[in-house]
């Protein structure tokens, strides 16, 4: 007896149950890969974007709003603080490295900062082609930037007024591109960098080249040379200064919880739909042993054994689990390049599509359990089967 020919026979006696059976084991699955995937790939980014940034200091409003917008790029700034101010506290001896940034401008969606060459040693980056900026109006393109808007070294372009896209009020003053950076898969990747002074004159301040007290900046990203810097700077910032200071680390983990809320619910959600499926799998099992049970107990007065029939159930069933995580794992890679494309388009922010092998085995052979345990209660009928019970009974 092909106990296998027999399973797939049975696996397409009842088409409509074995759909509902893998579909919604698939969709289970799927919501479960996906929301790790998508949770991990936020995550690095997040992190990962940070580069060797310890503080941000900016005007006074939310310190999560002021990481998103200086260190993310995907929100407004709080404000704008004094150059003057900003460069003062660049000196103090717990400070490494202070790079003042200045926005307001993009260009096609892209951001343009206006900042220092030491704005690169931040994210680690080095150069591709060209030079970095050395004068006003030049400008060096992450490498997105220059990959997805088709810049090269020599060409020109018209910046536009605000963060958002917009055609209809362009600045008057062409920008050269100079530079472009390797890809670091960071935020600077997907950001146009020009020198303090383009944002500036572009916005025409009206002040001498060297008198710094009318120049404002939108934010100073600090490194801190110990840790000292993060027990005492922040807090005297915040209490004896018109700025703030917000540390990225702490807001983005204050993030976290904010939305890891949204992805437990999600997550207890897949796990009931996966239980669902399993309880529709162990109802689609048990039916078909109960309503073929004449079938089964002829077939063991011809000489097949429990185990046999056994394994024609336990086979069934395997079917099912391996066809919907396959399915599942297809959903969920749609699913996630759908989400992430979105936010590319919306954002200008690419986000890496990290496949975690590991979790991927998890929720396989989580699934898999569920399943063994619906066919183990699905087999009972046939270990207590009463041959000649069933047999009299039929006739």
């Amino acid at each position: 007896m092909n106990v296998w020919s027999i399973s797939i026979r049975n696996f397409r006696h009842k088409p409509l149950y074995t759909f509902l059976s893998i579909l919604i084991l698939s969709v289970s699955i799927a919501l479960l890969l996906a929301i790790q995937q998508m949770e991990a790939s936020f995550k690095q980014q997040l992190e990962n974007n940070l580069g060797n940034i310890d503080m941000v200091v900016g005007a006074k409003g939310s310190p999560l709003q002021l990481v998103l917008s200086s260190v993310l790029h995907i929100d407004n700034p709080t404000g704008n603080i004094s150059f003057e101010e900003a460069q003062k506290l660049s000196k103090n001896p717990l400070v490494k490295m202070a790079v003042p940034i200045s926005y307001g401008d993009n260009y096609k969606g892209y951001r343009i900062v206006g900042t220092t060459n030491n704005f690169s040693i931040l994210y680690q980056a080095t150069l591709e082609q060209g030079r970095t900026m050395e004068k006003p109006m030049e400008v060096v393109l992450g490498a997105a930037v220059a990959e997805r808007l088709d810049l090269n070294i020599g060409d020109t372009f018209l910046s536009s007024h605000g963060l958002a896209e917009k055609n209809d009020h362009d600045h008057e003053e062409p920008l050269t591109v100079v530079g472009i950076y390797k890809p670091t898969h960071k935020i600077l990747d997907r950001l146009i960098v020009t020198d303090l002074n383009t944002i500036w004159d572009v916005h025409h301040h009206e002040v001498a080249p060297n008198d710094i007290h009318e120049k404002e900046i939108t934010s100073l990203l600090v490194t801190f040379r110990s840790p000292m810097g993060f027990l005492t700077l922040p807090r005297n910032i915040n209490s004896n200064t018109t700025m703030q200071a917000a540390l990225p680390k702490y807001e983005l983990e204050r993030l976290y919880q904010f939305t890891g809320v949204g992805v437990k619910t999600v997550t207890w959600i897949a796990y009931i739909i996966l239980i669902i499926s399993c309880i529709t799998i162990f109802i689609s099992l048990y039916r078909m042993v109960r309503d073929r049970a004449f079938d089964l107990a002829l077939m063991r007065t011809y000489g097949a054994n429990v185990r046999q029939l056994v394994k024609m159930v336990a086979y069934e069933g395997l079917l099912i689990v391996g066809i919907a995580f396959i399915v599942g794992i297809l959903l969920s890679q749609i699913g996630v390049r759908f989400i992430f494309e979105m936010i590319m388009v919306q954002y200008k922010q690419s986000v890496p599509l990290l496949l975690n092998y590991k979790e991927i085995a998890q929720t396989g052979g989580l699934a898999l359990l569920m399943v063994s345990l619906a066919i183990g209660l699905a087999i009972f009928p046939i270990i207590k089967m009463n041959i000649s019970k069933i047999l009299s009974h039929e006739k």
